[in-house]
């Protein structure tokens, strides 16, 4: 089961959140900067997948933008990594290019459509 859907940008900044299971703000916040750290901190030649307290971190990076998807055990990484891809394949399809002002845009239109 996914448990958040990061999209975080190479300077830490969370660009996307979206959680699947009730967290705290205060605790979101703790655990996006953890979650952030581990993935940025590691390079290109390792694996895509981290072992994180109670749940697994699948993690994709397209140039200046890293997607982050916490899974819990029982769930297939191989799946959550072709999910992220195919994600990503429609907002190349539907934007054009999948850059950090894309996802800025993304973020107002989901804001506007939380006011109707």
């Amino acid at each position: 089961m996914i448990k958040f859907f990061l999209m975080v940008n190479k300077q830490g900044q969370t660009r996307l959140s979206r959680y699947y299971e009730h967290v705290e703000i205060n605790k979101r916040t703790m655990l996006e900067a953890e979650v952030i750290k581990n993935c940025l901190s590691r390079s290109k030649d390792e694996c895509s997948f981290i072992e994180y307290k109670d749940f697994k971190l699948v993690y994709r990076q397209y140039a200046a933008l890293f997607i982050v998807v916490g899974i819990d055990q029982t769930e297939n990484e191989m799946a959550v990594y072709e999910l992220i891809h195919n994600f990503v394949e429609v907002l190349d399809k539907y934007f054009s290019r999948v850059v950090s002002e894309t996802l800025n845009l993304l973020c107002n239109i989901f804001s506007l459509s939380k006011l109707w």
